[in-house]
Parts: C-alpha cells; structure tokens; sequence
C-alpha cells in the first residue's frame, strides 16, 4: 500500500479510503490511485483487512444443490450484487447427509463470512441452534423461519390463487401432484397443499385424499404412474395441480402419449414460471428468484452493517398466476345418444 501510495502521490490512508470504495476520494485521487494499482498489480488483502475491520468481505451461502433452475437464479443475481458492495461469495453445497453432517459439525462459515444465507433447507432445532450460535447474520431463503430473519413467496396465496383460476374456469375435479426425494425442502410443498386446500374449501369442494397424489422430480415413469392413479378413479380429474413446473410438463407429455388432449379433456397448471414453462406454453403460478435471490443479498448487507437492524423479520415476495394454453374451461361431459334417449 505504500508503494502504491508513493507511486499516485497520496498517503497510505488514502489509498485505503480509495481501494475501500469511500465517497471521501475526488474522482481524480481516485484514478491516480487505481491506476498506482494496476501498474503494481496490487491486491488488497482480504485476510490482513478483517484484522482491522472484523470483517471478512464474504457473505456465505448454503444450499442442496446447485443443479437447478432456482439456485442458478437466485445466485445469478445475489453475485453481481455483492460485487458491487465489494463482497465475495462463497458456496456451500450439501447435497447430502454425509456433507450436512460435516457442515454443521464443523461450521466452516464461522469466522470465514460476514453472513450466511441458508437456501432452502429443513433443519432441526438442534441445527438452527447451531447456526444462531454463529455470530453473524444468518438469514433463510425461500422458507419461512420463526424469528429469524427470512425472505420467501407466499406459496399458500400462491397455490391458491392459481386452484381459484382452475375454479374459475369450472373445474371441481382437480387433483394436486406433490413432489417427494427432491433435494431441499418440503416447506413450499406443504404450504402449496395448504393453498390448495383452502381455495377449494372455499369453493365448497369437499377435499378428496385421492386427488393428491405424490411423484419424483424428472421421472417420466414416475409421472406416468402418478397420472395412471388419478384416472383409475372413478371420477378422474378434469384439471392438474402439479407442485412444480418440470412435473407439470411430465405430466402433459404423458397425456398427450397416451392421446388425452391437454386443455381440452384435462387442464394442467405448473408452479415456478421456469423457462421451459414458456417453451411448453404452460399456465403456472410465477414465483421470482432473482427478486428472492437480490432482497436476501440486500438484507444481508443491512445487517452486517446495522447490528442494530431487525433481526426477526421477514421479507414476503408476491406470486403472479400466468394463463396460457394448458388450462381451458372444463369440457362438458360427452352423453351418448342412448343415454340421452333414456333421458329424453
């Protein structure tokens, strides 16, 4: 930093203020001194900075896999966000129980990050103590968590709004296809039954165990046996709720194989709005994780900075349903000729 400091012409602290990113440096200091910088290849070190500061400049994240469409979103934009406030981020991935058990007995984020982010994870009381016990912010992600401090969508008006559209177009035989052995969680899971049973409670559509059924994320097979359920029933659902958007689009690829026209016989609705919904022109309940991914990175900042800031509340994103061409009105029964003549 003295060299640096000699070479722009300025003093040590200044040069500190400047590689620091503090407004008290005139746009001319400040380029002769990046430009010091550059010609010395000179780093700032992050290790030698938090003895001085007690920071790190690392926000550290936890998640179960990095394999998805909304981790990539989420992080995609938490990154480049705090770039710009001169953090670094760091990724813990624990895909499995081997890998938490490791974590959490070591907790390599301790004294290793400013904050940690936890993405999408049950934990037991004896692991969120763990992690209360860290000395840092510690804030959760798409999930909802007791005084702490959380950001996530309201996946029970989610999953409501999007069983009224199914409602509102007629439908009353409408079956909602869970996700089990997915990496993660089961928080959204449940609060998207919980929605579910609500709005056709308030329809006054008496609930039927046997409209909800469970499959695996990226199995056709498991689909095609999911959906073979619900139409052995004797009255088989005239619309389909599917939990996430990659199981809706197994489902429509299985009825169409087996020649039962999506919208026409059987509405499909998908929850998330991931790409491959827009592809599949599907009618999905649309959820933001880039939004999810920038208020939690956003919080985080608060807090390292404010120790005072509130540490218990929550962020609650919105959900927006987007119809498009998987849900119709519900297609009225076919009466046979004789049928009707017997009614005639």
């Amino acid at each position: 930093m003295a060299d640096v400091a000699e070479r722009a012409g300025v003093s040590t602290s200044t040069v500190s203020r400047t590689l620091r990113g503090l407004s008290t440096v005139s746009p001319e200091v400040r380029a002769r001194v990046e430009k010091a910088a550059r010609e010395l290849n000179f780093a700032v070190s992050r290790q030698a900075a938090s003895l001085v500061t007690g920071r790190t400049g690392t926000v550290a994240v936890m998640v179960p896999t990095l394999n998805s469409w909304f981790m990539g979103s989420a992080l995609s934009s938490l990154a480049p966000l705090l770039r710009a406030a001169g953090m670094q981020l760091n990724v813990y991935e624990i895909p499995d129980l081997a890998e938490r058990t490791a974590f959490f007995e070591h907790l390599p984020a301790r004294r290793n990050a400013d904050a940690l982010l936890v993405f999408s994870f049950d934990l037991t009381d004896e692991e969120t103590a763990r992690l209360d016990d860290l000395g840092m912010p510690v804030i959760y992600v798409s999930q909802h968590v007791d005084g702490r401090p959380s950001v996530y969508v309201d996946d029970v008006a989610g999953a409501l709004h999007g069983t009224r559209h199914l409602l509102n177009l007629g439908h009353r035989r409408i079956a909602f296809v869970q996700t089990v052995g997915a990496s993660g969680f089961s928080f959204s899971s449940n609060e998207r039954l919980l929605g579910y049973q609500q709005a056709l409670t308030e329809a006054g559509v008496p609930l039927d165990d046997d409209l909800v059924v469970s499959t695996l994320v990226g199995s056709k097979r498991a689909a095609a046996e999911s959906l073979g359920t619900l139409l052995s029933l004797r009255e088989p659902p005239t619309a389909i709720f599917a939990e996430q958007d990659e199981v809706a689009v197994a489902l429509i690829w299985n009825l169409r194989k087996t020649q039962i026209p999506v919208p026409e016989r059987v509405s499909v609705l998908g929850f998330d709005d991931q790409p491959l919904a827009d592809w599949f022109d599907l009618s999905t309940v649309a959820q933001s994780p880039s939004d999810m991914g920038r208020q939690a990175g956003e919080l985080a900042l608060k807090l390292i900075e404010d120790s005072a800031a509130d540490h218990k509340g929550h962020i609650v994103l919105p959900t927006h349903v987007i119809p498009r061409e998987t849900t119709a009105p519900v297609a009225h029964p076919v009466v046979r000729e004789r049928d009707a003549e017997d009614h005639g």
